[in-house]
């Protein structure tokens, strides 16, 4: 039997005052989120964030809640079931989110309820981020340490440059596109801070040295989250046939005084992409929609661009469980499996 440990983000487990704190609090007090020494960190998060910011949290998510949930969770489970069902006999898939329900612990509980011959951790985050997939991994590990019997342990690599994920949202995003017709199309990733960038230089002297060093993401680079941000548009840009001049990348979701990597998706929202009337956004940091997508982008994101004179908005659908993106995924798990001869 193989196990499959399907791992996104989180979310509350309803839009309320203390379900919103309790999420916020487990979240940001992750020390690959905020980076600082604990004594800072509780101070910034106890003294500052949880007394302000879950009641603006919390009006957000009223705004995307339905009768399902957090669209993050039934997203994730409708593609969790979809996983089981294209994989079958001889694998178990499980969804957990990093922070707060289903649970990692009750998730791994359920798997290793039986002796599995190896467990496949995937984090649904397509582009790799010390405070997304690196604190997966070291969660997943932290939870699995004081076990008698560890299966082998397979984590899935971010496929930001993969066809299975590049094809299913390409897939997703051309009949909205088609049909909408926009002026520009805005590639809006999830922004992260500058010293999060400089951290995964080994070199100390490459990442965010000059234009244009986030071009590859080889070299230095390889384990830079913008370049593997920029690789993805232009892989999708050349999917949906985008002359250069009609597409452009962004970074959204900024929080807090530090210096956050650019251009902003706000500012762009702004300047309506050098003129747009028409604008068309996807979100290919993101595998299913969520707060970002559904509040952030869908419904300020359009306030903002038709404030500056923008005609219409589209933000394109996330791959969620589309036929494309459970095929593309099961065949990335199909592809970490471990193959072994049987024994004589």
């Amino acid at each position: 039997m193989i196990g499959v440990l399907l791992v996104n983000l989180g979310s509350p487990d309803a839009p309320t005052i203390w379900a919103v704190r309790r999420f916020l609090a487990e979240f940001l007090w992750d020390r690959r989120v905020l980076e600082m020494p604990a004594p800072f960190r509780a101070l910034l998060l106890y003294g500052v964030i949880l007394p302000l910011r879950p009641h603006l949290t919390r009006s957000a998510y009223e705004e995307i809640w339905t009768p399902r949930g957090s669209p993050l969770i039934f997203h994730g489970e409708d593609l969790a079931a979809g996983i089981a069902a294209e994989l079958g006999q001889g694998w178990r898939v499980e969804l957990a989110m990093r922070y707060g329900n289903p649970s990692l612990p009750d998730a791994l509980d359920r798997l290793l309820a039986e002796p599995l011959d190896q467990l496949i951790v995937a984090p649904l985050y397509p582009q790799y981020a010390s405070s997304t997939t690196g604190s997966t991994v070291e969660r997943v590990m932290a939870l699995l340490a004081p076990r008698e019997v560890i299966p082998p342990v397979t984590v899935l690599p971010a496929f930001f440059d993969r066809p299975e994920f590049l094809d299913a949202v390409a897939a997703v995003a051309r009949p909205e596109l088609e049909s909408f017709r926009a002026d520009h199309v805005l590639f809006s990733f999830h922004g992260l801070p500058e010293s999060h960038i400089r951290a995964t230089d080994a070199t100390k002297s490459h990442c965010l040295t000059r234009e244009g060093c986030c071009d590859l993401p080889t070299g230095p680079a390889r384990w830079c989250y913008k370049a593997q941000c920029v690789a993805t548009a232009r892989a999708l840009a050349e999917r949906l046939a985008l002359p250069a001049e009609r597409w452009s990348v962004s970074y959204q979701s900024r929080v807090g005084r530090q210096v956050w990597i650019g251009p902003s998706t706000e500012s762009r929202l702004k300047d309506r992409c050098g003129g747009a009337k028409r604008l068309a956004i996807l979100a290919p940091s993101f595998v299913a929609d969520c707060l970002e997508t559904l509040e952030e982008l869908q419904i300020r994101g359009r306030e903002t661009f038709e404030a500056a004179g923008g005609e219409a908005l589209q933000v394109v659908s996330c791959v969620g469980s589309s036929p494309a993106w459970v095929s593309g995924l099961a065949g990335l798990l199909r592809d970490a499996r471990v193959r072994r001869a049987p024994l004589t």
